[in-house]
């Protein structure tokens, strides 16, 4: 065997990574309703190195709901180029899958980490396989995840679907930062005229303070969001436009964090956002708890009650997630 080819072999690393999700709601109310998700996510692949600043992921990833009457509800290849320099990343195929408790919340578990009116946090479960672009970076005083996740093929049948977002700080103190969040939602296609061309944006930014006090870490975000939603282009005066204004305080001590919400909106509309937010006053209060009973194992339970179009609601939720990294 050539020694280069030898090499390679010697320093690839088995990948397995899993999430188990039960994720409950009790909603009634005139924007959502209540749910029972409840399954696992899971990869397995092997990360082949191809050099200093680049490496091959190859594998497979499936996904089941219990209850199901398949053995798996979707199976798809993950195959991932990474390209990376130590603060910045660069992904081609498969993106990266959500982390359980990464940060700890369940406010905070979207696909991206994005505020719950622009991305529920449910679809890291409903929709926890992602495949496009994405690059991040960590720098000392900026950070981001930007991203394209194509959905859907433009087909006879039906348009074509992708999202594609933003999310950051750029840190200004040590106590304040400049959050900015920005995504759309599209479907179109040029190739087949199969449905209507509609667009689902919204922009976010605002203040983001921190701080260490008798042992609590306390973060406050105040920030002001802006949404377009354009159900179909050829009839261009059925477009909606609305703001909003996001609140959240939440402190964190030894694995417990306690968080509340107050949002107050109008005319807000977006596709693939949280539909509790639809609601011009909507609050929620939560406390989470994490454990690491071993070194690769995180295990997040939370709760929640929800204020919604006057009614007073609950949800609560149980993650457990494995990752693990062996040498071949």
């Amino acid at each position: 065997m050539h020694a280069g080819a030898a090499g390679i072999l010697r320093s690839m690393t088995l990948v397995a990574e899993v999430l188990f999700f039960g994720d409950n709601t009790e909603f009634r109310n005139p924007y959502r309703e209540g749910e029972t998700i409840i399954g696992a996510a899971a990869t397995l692949a092997v990360d082949i190195p191809l050099g200093e600043r680049a490496s091959l992921v190859a594998g497979a990833f499936g996904t089941r709901r219990y209850g199901s009457d398949q053995a798996f509800d979707l199976v798809r290849p993950v195959l991932t180029l990474r390209l990376t320099d130590g603060r910045s990343t660069l992904l081609m195929g498969t993106l990266s899958p959500p982390a359980a408790g990464e940060p700890a919340g369940p406010d905070r578990t979207g696909p991206h980490g994005m505020l719950p009116p622009l991305q529920r946090e449910t679809l890291a479960f409903e929709r926890p396989y992602e495949a496009g672009f994405q690059w991040t970076f960590a720098g000392a005083t900026l950070t981001h995840d930007m991203w394209i996740n194509w959905q859907r093929l433009n087909t006879p049948a039906h348009r074509e679907r992708f999202d594609a977002g933003a999310a950051g700080e750029a840190r200004i103190t040590p106590w304040l930062a400049v959050p900015f969040q920005a995504h759309v939602v599209h479907e179109g296609g040029q190739l087949f005229a199969s449905g209507p061309v509609a667009d689902s944006t919204a922009m976010a930014s605002g203040a983001v303070f921190t701080a260490r006090s008798a042992g609590l870490d306390i973060r406050v975000e105040t920030i002001g969001v802006l949404t377009r939603y354009v159900p179909d282009r050829d009839v261009a005066e059925r477009f909606v436009e609305g703001s909003g204004g996001f609140l959240r305080a939440a402190a964190a001590r030894a694995g417990w964090r306690g968080h509340v919400i107050v949002w107050r909106s109008e005319d807000f509309v977006k596709v693939e956002g949280d539909a509790n937010y639809q609601s011009p006053r909507y609050a929620e209060a939560g406390l989470t708890r994490t454990f690491r009973p071993a070194g690769e194992v995180l295990v997040e339970t939370s709760a929640r009650l929800h204020r919604v179009g006057g009614r007073t609601e609950y949800s609560f939720r149980v993650l457990g997630a494995v990752r693990l990294r062996r040498g071949l």
